[in-house]
C-alpha cells in the first residue's frame, strides 16, 4: 500500500491513509507473523510526512462471526470522519476486501462518493474458500470499480456469482531504484565446488511460504557439491531487502500461493536470477527453465540452470517487466480515476 500511495502522491493527489487494525494481545500476535507490531502500533502516526489513522476494530483469529467483525468496523466510520475534520476524498481505495471494505463501503455511502477495491490475491484465494465467501463476493460486487491485480484473479472476479459492476486489471508496480537496479550478468565460480547464497525472500515461520522445500533443495545442492547458504527475509525495510537481492545468487520462490509475486520481478531487476515453482503469474515472465515442479530435486535443477545459462532471453527483465512498470500503472490509475470524476 505504502508504493501505492508514493504513487499516488506523485501523480498529484491529496493522498490521506486509514489503516484499521484489529485489537490484539501480544502473545496472540506472536503467533502470526503477518500480524507484526499491530499490538503496539499507535492510534495515529506520521509515515515519511504523511499522518495515519488507525481505528481498531474488534475480530477474533480467522473472523468465526464476520457479522460481528462487519459490525465493529463499520463504527469506526464516524471517528475517521472526524479524524479528517472537513477534508473529503473524491474516491476511496481499499487496499482489501475483507474486512476493511466494509469500512470503505460505509464510508462511500456516507460521503457519496465511489470506492475502489483491490485484490492483491488473499481475498479470492483464501476467503473465497471459507465461510467469509458471501462477505467478500459482497464487497466486490458492492464497490464502483475492482481492481485485481492479476488476469488470474480477474478472472476468479468474473465468475463470482454476482461480478463486479466494473472491472480491470492493474498489476502492482515494480521499482528499485537506480541505486539498486543492476542488469543480469553472468554467474562466474567455480562449477559445484563455489559457495552459493540462496535467498528465500520471505518469513520462514508462514507455512504457505514452504521454507522446508527451500531447504531440502539446498542440501541437494550440497550433496552435488555446492556449499549453500540460505538468506531468509522477515520485516527488514525495503532498501535492506534490495541489499540482500543484489548480493544473492538466486532467489527461490517456494509458495504455495502467490498473486505476482512481487519479490520476484524486485529481485530480477535487481540482478538476480529467480528460480521459482509455477505459483502466480511468474509464468508469464520468468523463463521458462527457472519454473519448475515443487519438488526439491527440482528446483535444485533450476538453480543450476540458473547459475550455468545465465539470462536466456533476448529481451532483459526490464523489458519483460514493462507492463508493471511506474508509468504503465500510473497511466492505468490516472485512466480508473478520470473515469470515475465523469
Amino acid at each position: 500500500m505504502h508504493d501505492h500511495v508514493e504513487l499516488l502522491k506523485n501523480m498529484g493527489h491529496d493522498v490521506r491513509v486509514v489503516n484499521p487494525l484489529p485489537r490484539m494481545p501480544r502473545f496472540a500476535e506472536a503467533r502470526r507473523s503477518t500480524m507484526f507490531g499491530v499490538s503496539k502500533a499507535p492510534k495515529r502516526w506520521n509515515f515519511e510526512g504523511g499522518d495515519v489513522q488507525c481505528p481498531r476494530f474488534f475480530g477474533l483469529p480467522e473472523h468465526p462471526y464476520p457479522s460481528v467483525t462487519a459490525w465493529s468496523i463499520k463504527r469506526r466510520a464516524a471517528s475517521v470522519e472526524q479524524h479528517l475534520g472537513s477534508w473529503r476524498p473524491d474516491a476511496i481505495v481499499c487496499h482489501t476486501l475483507w474486512p476493511v471494505g466494509v469500512l470503505a463501503n460505509a464510508l462511500a455511502k456516507r460521503w457519496a462518493v465511489p470506492w475502489i477495491g483491490v485484490v492483491h490475491g488473499h481475498d479470492f484465494d483464501v476467503g473465497l474458500n471459507t465461510h467469509l465467501n458471501k462477505h467478500i463476493a459482497g464487497l466486490a460486487a458492492s464497490c464502483s470499480k475492482l481492481v485485481c491485480v492479476t488476469p488470474r484473479l480477474a478472472n476468479i472476479a468474473e465468475g463470482l456469482p454476482q461480478p463486479p459492476q466494473d472491472l480491470t486489471i492493474i498489476p502492482c508496480h515494480t521499482h528499485v531504484g537506480k541505486d539498486w537496479a543492476r542488469p543480469m550478468k553472468p554467474w562466474r565460480g567455480r562449477w559445484r565446488k563455489a559457495s552459493i547464497d540462496l535467498l528465500f525472500p520471505a518469513d520462514p515461520r508462514r507455512p504457505e511460504k514452504r521454507h522446508l522445500l527451500a531447504l531440502q533443495a539446498g542440501e541437494i545442492l550440497e550433496q552435488r557439491g555446492w556449499v549453500v547458504g540460505v538468506t531468509t527475509l522477515r520485516h527488514q525495510p525495503r532498501d535492506v531487502v534490495f541489499d540482500r537481492m543484489m548480493v544473492a545468487d538466486v532467489t527461490v520462490v517456494t509458495s504455495l500461493r502467490e498473486a505476482g509475486p512481487l519479490v520476484a520481478r524486485e529481485a530480477l531487476l535487481c540482478g538476480t536470477p529467480v528460480v521459482s515453482v509455477d505459483v502466480g503469474e511468474v509464468a508469464t515472465y520468468l523463463p521458462s527453465s527457472w519454473v519448475v515442479e515443487p519438488t526439491p530435486e527440482a528446483l535444485a535443477d533450476g538453480v543450476e540452470r540458473a547459475l550455468h545459462d545465465g539470462w536466456p532471453l533476448e529481451e532483459t527483465p526490464q523489458d519483460v517487466l514493462a507492463f508493471a512498470s511506474v508509468d504503465t500503472v500510473k497511466n492505468a490509475w490516472t485512466e480508473v480515476l478520470e473515469a470515475l470524476r465523469e
